[in-house]
Parts: structure tokens; sequence; C-alpha cells
């Protein structure tokens, strides 16, 4: 374990503050190894080790339908992820995974400690401070978990492995009655590391493990409570007139003027596409605005083309060339560009500033970024400038609506893990007001157990207030939280819209 100074921990969107006395935490996540003992000496049958109510869903479960719950695909005592009551041949140092979070805590209780509470992992992780530098090295690769510590993933107090690899079960309770999981996955984007998540506590998924904490105190009711967590009441959402829209959506446009565009630099290392680093005069003042375009090589020109927007993790990583790709990837592979404008507020054009106007001002030059792209994409000979689409990934995929209203150049919508977020946001900016005003197709990709987007609360209203003509819109639901666990089904969903409503690559 690692020693976490006391000190207060300060939550980055919100007003709270708590004291923390100082607390070791554990240097790597609990290992299969480590499990294997706890299971091996009868961790299953002895209830002293099961503290807490077996709760579903709201429903309280006896002891013995609970615990014959937690069995692996063999049917034996243990984590989802193992078979004949162990874990897979050589990864007794991988971290074990596959566990509710009564696992976790019986765990815990095991070993003389506790999980943490949210407070203690967001303060020995540096989620709200070191995002940009520990992400270059964590696991979000998708391919699967690591061996603890192998990556190198260092946090401010020397814990590894806080930022993706497993996600990492807490201590608290939302006040939805799920447990916060927190830190990202392998198979999620890296964005998870910074924001909430928080799942049933009977949940068993691949990528679902923890470490603990030993306090020199006994952890306090209020570091123990549950965590109140606030949702738009869809009875709220009401869009302004249409009087009122079009003042808005006049805010985007601008005046036209040369792009003066740059093929700055051209990377043919990859087998499955070109990247041309381009740059264009901007719609606004004296800047300019990059493109990362991903040509690919197994399709003929000219090339539809997707303009993408990504999710949060642009707004905290600092360099363009560490943008996270995996749910990006397989376009070009699949025959289609990618166009990747360097947004407004994302990656090196980050600057200083807060305040509605502050976010009003970017949020209008995101839009008017992406406009700007598609001029720079009509002057490209091996681009078809007549199917080009919009692909949003979660902050992307929430500011859609915005963007297929006020460019109708793009021809159908993907919005992946969107809905209408929680946010204090201008009304000029706000996807509630522009989503009526889109007549594009659109398809919506969610995971069901989605927290930060709910099922009932983010993403059905934003799905029924689209304009689109209802044959022409689809939300596919599927297993899994914020980014569904098997990307290859997101992808497929993806790829049989945009050959419906783009038409089949050509080769």
């Amino acid at each position: 374990m690692v020693r976490v100074a006391a000190g207060t921990f300060e939550a980055e969107r919100s007003d709270t503050r708590m004291p923390l006395p100082e607390y070791w935490i554990d240097t790597y996540e609990v290992t299969n190894k480590q499990f294997k003992e706890f299971v091996d000496l009868g961790g299953y049958q002895k209830r002293e080790y099961w503290r807490e109510p077996f709760v579903s869903r709201g429903h309280t479960l006896a002891w013995e339908e609970g615990i014959a719950k937690f069995r692996d695909a063999t049917g034996r005592p243990g984590p989802a992820t193992w078979e004949l009551g162990t874990f897979p041949d050589g990864q007794a140092d991988w971290p074990v995974n596959g566990v509710s979070w009564y696992e976790a805590a019986a765990y815990a209780a095991y070993a003389g400690k506790s999980l943490p509470t949210i407070y203690h992992w967001y303060q020995a992780s540096g989620a709200f401070g070191v995002f940009s530098d520990v992400l270059k090295i964590s696991n979000f690769r998708g391919r699967g978990p690591e061996r603890a510590g192998s990556s190198g993933s260092l946090g401010p107090f020397g814990t590894n492995d806080m930022a993706g690899n497993v996600k990492e079960w807490t201590w608290n309770q939302s006040t939805q009655g799920r447990r916060f999981i927190l830190g990202g996955a392998y198979y999620e984007a890296p964005y998870q590391f910074h924001d909430e998540d928080a799942s049933d506590p009977m949940e068993r998924r691949p990528g679902f493990g923890f470490r603990c904490i030993r306090q020199g105190q006994p952890l306090t009711p209020q570091l123990l409570a549950p965590v109140d967590t606030l949702e738009r009441d869809p009875a709220d959402l009401k869009p302004v007139s249409d009087d009122v829209y079009h003042a808005y959506r006049s805010l985007y446009d601008y005046d036209r003027r040369p792009l003066d565009a740059k093929v700055e630099e051209k990377d043919d290392t990859n087998a499955h596409w070109t990247l041309e680093r381009v740059s264009f005069t901007a719609a606004y003042g004296s800047e300019r605005v990059p493109l990362m375009l991903f040509l690919p090589r197994d399709a003929k020109p000219p090339y539809q083309v997707l303009v993408y927007f990504p999710g949060s993790d642009a707004t905290r990583t600092l360099n363009s060339r560490a943008a996270y790709l995996q749910f990006v990837e397989f376009l070009p592979r699949s025959g289609r560009a990618i166009a990747y404008p360097i947004y407004q507020q994302t990656y090196e054009r980050r600057r200083q500033g807060r305040g509605l106007s502050f976010q009003r001002e970017f949020s209008i030059q995101r839009g008017q970024d992406l406009r700007r792209t598609i001029d720079y994409l009509e002057t490209r000979a091996d681009i078809d400038s007549t199917k080009v689409g919009f692909y949003g990934l979660s902050l992307g995929a929430q500011l859609g609506p915005v963007y297929l209203a006020i460019e109708p150049r793009l021809r159908t919508g993907v919005l992946l893990s969107g809905g209408f977020e929680t946010w204090q946001i201008p009304p000029e900016t706000d996807p509630v007001n522009f989503a009526p005003h889109v007549t594009q197709s659109v398809l919506m990709v969610n995971g069901r157990e989605d927290f930060d987007l709910p099922y009932e609360t983010a993403q059905i209203p934003m799905f029924k207030a689209l304009g689109t003509p209802p044959e022409h819109k689809r939300h596919a639901v599927m297993e899994g939280g914020h980014l569904p666990p098997r990307p290859q089904d997101v992808f497929k969903e993806i790829l049989d819209w945009l050959d419906r409503y783009l038409g089949p690559v050509g080769r």
C-alpha cells in the first residue's frame, strides 16, 4: 500500500469539500492470486465477511439467493471471468475482474481493509490533476486487462493503474442505489478515468475490479453516505420557439473567407489509412484550425467522409497526437474517411477562461470549426462532398443535435453514447433547443445501464426530441454502461447505418 497524506478532497464541478485523514491505499488492483486465497479459505461461505444485505435494483435478496449468484463460468464460487474455481493460466498477477460490489466488499473485510469511498479514490488517483499525463500510458487499449502495474501508469501518490485496466468499485451508493465504480476499464474511453460511473452492486461484468484502503480511524458517516446525483427532468426539457431558435442558429453563420489550406504533414505508416495533418483559416479572428484527415487505403476515391467530434477527454488532453481512436479507426478500415478537426477548447487549442460568456463563445466557434471543415472538404477531389456525415462520441454525441441542425450539408448523423446532459450552458448552445430542427437521418447507440446519461432521463428524451421522421431515426440500445463492452456490436450498427444512408463503399 502507499500513503496518502491528510487533506481535503475538492470536486471539480461542485462545491464538495471533504476532509480526509491520512490513509493507505493498495498500490495495485487486487489480483487474481490474492482473490484466490480468499476463495480457497472459504471466503464465499463465511458470512462474517458479507456485511451488507444483498440488494439488486431495489429488491433485497435472502443470503442463500444472493450468494448463489456469485459463480464462475463453470458454476464454482468465484468471479464471472474464472473457470473451475480459478483464474486463467498465467494470470495470477492480473487484476481480478468480473466481481460484484459485494464480492469486493467481502474481500476487503477478509483482508482487514475497506473499499475506498469516492473521495478517497479520487484523491489518490489524480484524475482531477494529472489526467493528461497518466492517460499517455494507461490501458484503454481495448484488448483486455494487463498484469497489475505493467503499464507504468503512476498516480501522484504511487498507485498504479487507477486509470484504465479494470474499473474499481468504491463504497458509496448513488441516490438510485447503484454503487460507484471508477477509473474506466480497458474497453472504455479515457475520459472515464475522470467521469463518475455507477452500476448495480450485483453486476459482474468483465473489467469490474477493485482495490482497498486502510484508514487509522473509522470512516465517518459523512464519508460513507450516498452521493446525490442530478438528472434533468424530461418534463422541463422545453425547446425555445422557432423565432428564438432561428436567432440562435444565425450565431453560427460567418462570412466566407479564403481557406489558405495547407497539408502540414503526411503519415503513411499505418497499413489501413494515410493520415494528413492539415490546417486552414478559422471563421473567426486570425486563428487556424488544425485537422486530422484519415484517408482509407482499402477504398477508391472519392471517399465518403464522417466529420468527427470526440469525447470529453479532448478537453483535458493537451496534445491531439494522443487522441483516443478506438471507436474511430474502424471507419477508415471499413473504407470511409474521417475528418477530425481540433475544435476550439480541445487539445492544443485550449485557453484560459470561465463563465457562461466564455462557454458561449467557444461553443459557437466549435460549430463554425465544423462548418469550416466541410468548406475544406468540398475543395478536395478525393472526397465526395455529397456524402458527408457526422459522428460524435459521448460529448460529441451530446452536442450532435446542434451541429446537425446548423449544417444541412451533413447527410446523416451517428451519436454514440449521447443524450441530454445535466449541465448549465447558455441556451444558444443547448442541444435541447436544436434537436427539434434536426431533419437528417440519425442513429443513436447507447448502453442501457449508462449512469452518466441514463436511458429514461437522457437518452429517450433526446431521441424523441429529434425532428427526424420516425422511419429515419433509430435508437440501438445495447447491454452495458456508457460505452457498450462489445465494440464489434457498435461497429456493426454504425456500418449498417452508413451503408443505408451514404451507400456502400466503393472498392
